[in-house]
Order: structure tokens, then sequence, then C-alpha cells
């Protein structure tokens, strides 16, 4: 198994876009403020950026599978910078979506680990759902 290092750009990376996340949850909350949802993206994407390299988010959002995914996130942020945060935060998600759909089978092994809600995600009902997707490949 390879071992994924740790180094400090990737602590300020996996910290930018975990900043990231969390103003655009509150860009939504405060009504969709649309300087928050500004902040969020920007700190979401350049702790991308950092956590994974340049030239891998370039190829990552450039891929001809992700064409869709990439073009719909970046209209979103654009609309969201000119004033329409509602729209731009409904493309955003969208394309968030199409971008990072071959993540949830990682994703869904991480939460299958954790200590003390793992079970929840462990359960029969939960698994089958997980499972049609585990056979996709993870995009980067």
């Amino acid at each position: 198994m390879v071992s994924f290092e740790m180094n400090d750009r990737k602590k300020i990376g996996l910290g930018l876009t975990g900043f990231g996340i969390f103003f655009s949850f509150l860009g939504i909350i405060f009504f969709f403020d649309k300087g928050l949802l500004a902040m969020g993206n920007i700190l979401f994407l350049s702790g991308v950026m950092l956590t994974i390299g340049l030239k891998s988010t370039m190829q990552f959002f450039m891929k001809r599978q992700n064409y869709k995914g990439t073009i719909s996130f970046g209209s979103g942020f654009f609309l969201v910078l000119i004033g329409w945060p509602i729209l731009g935060m409904i493309l955003e998600a969208y394309g968030f979506i199409v971008l990072f759909s071959g993540f949830w089978p990682t994703l869904a092994v991480f939460l299958q680990r954790i200590p003390i809600i793992g079970w929840v995600f462990q359960q029969p009902f939960v698994t089958s759902f997980f499972d049609r997707y585990r056979s996709r490949r993870v995009p980067v």
C-alpha cells in the first residue's frame, strides 16, 4: 500500500480546502451571501491546488470526461462573483457532483472506518448504496 506523505504544503492545502467548505456553508446559511461564497470558492480551489499540486489540478479539471463538470463549476463560480449567488451555487453544486463523483467509493471506505459513527455506514442498506459505485475508478 502506498502511504500518503503529509508535508507542510499538503497540510496547508487541506486546511484551506476545509476553510473553503466552511465559508461556502456560511455563505449558504447567511442567505447566499456572495462575499462568503466567493471567499469559500477561492479558498477551496487554492486548497485543492496546494494539496495535489498545480499540474495535477490542471490535469484533473482539463480531462475530457470532466469538461461538463469543469464548465458548470466555473460558470457557477463566475455567476457568484457577478452577483447571482443562487444560480451560481446550483451550477457549482452540479459541477462538484460531476467532477468528484469518482471519489464516492474512497469516501465510503473512509466513513466506514471512523470509530464512533462508522457503524452507521456499515449497515446493509447504506453499504448497498455505496456498492453501486465501488467499481468506478478514482479520477485523479
